[in-house]
């Protein structure tokens, strides 16, 4: 039985080669490393404690297992993360945290007049049950939340950052999405008698019905 497992899997590997299937990571010729392309990144600084998580983790995805001595390339993120609160109680508590992250990322050359190579953008979102009793608990949930956010969006970018190297092809970057709006009862209308709306967040309910509360805690425009 195991000798039968062993030639099977033998066999897919080299269906798989017959493909053109290689690692992303891996080698694109002899000469090229892709391993090697991505360690010549150095992460810009990222402002905010959020900030140095996320720095954190895309160089660790970015140099791997060997030293840090980054020369040829320079990444920029600009990155925000949003929380709100959801499961509103009849006491107006909340028994749910949840977040929405977001990335933009440029990855420039190191020279006297540098080059703008590449440009995409990466979306996370995460959240955690609330529990007002243990306030404690309750930070460390949120610290722990920062950090897997961090983590999730350093794959997604990381990813996009190969992807470039070895295919040149920068992905494709969403197209904003028309998003509906709603009367806002709280607010008079206007000089000409029309009704006051907001606009939904992006998961489609106004802020008013989930408590939204936007943390800005490391947000920015890239110039």
């Amino acid at each position: 039985m195991r000798d039968r497992r062993g030639v099977l899997f033998l066999a897919g590997c080299l269906f798989l080669g017959g493909c053109g299937f290689s690692p992303l990571y891996g080698k694109l010729t002899p000469r090229t490393d892709m391993s090697g392309e991505l360690a010549q990144i150095y992460v810009d600084n990222i402002p905010g404690r959020y900030g140095q998580l996320l720095r954190l983790a895309l160089q660790k995805n970015l140099a791997g297992a060997g030293p840090e001595d980054p020369h040829k390339y320079i990444l920029k993120v600009y990155s925000g993360m949003n929380e709100e609160a959801v499961d509103i109680h009849q006491d107006n508590t909340s028994g749910r945290t949840r977040s929405t992250a977001s990335a933009h990322w440029v990855l420039i050359t190191v020279e006297q007049n540098p080059r703008l190579l590449a440009q995409g953008d990466a979306t996370t979102l995460d959240g955690f049950n609330t529990s007002f009793e243990q306030y404690f608990a309750q930070t460390l949930n949120d610290e722990t939340l920062q950090a897997r956010v961090s983590d999730t969006l350093a794959q997604t970018v990381t990813q996009q950052v190969a992807i470039w190297f070895r295919s040149h092809t920068t992905p494709e970057k969403a197209a904003p999405d028309e998003l509906p709006r709603y009367l806002n009862t709280d607010r008079m209308p206007d000089d000409n008698g029309n009704a006051a709306t907001d606009r939904t967040g992006v998961d489609g309910f106004p802020a008013s019905a989930t408590g939204r509360l936007s943390r800005g805690t490391t947000s920015a425009t890239p110039q």
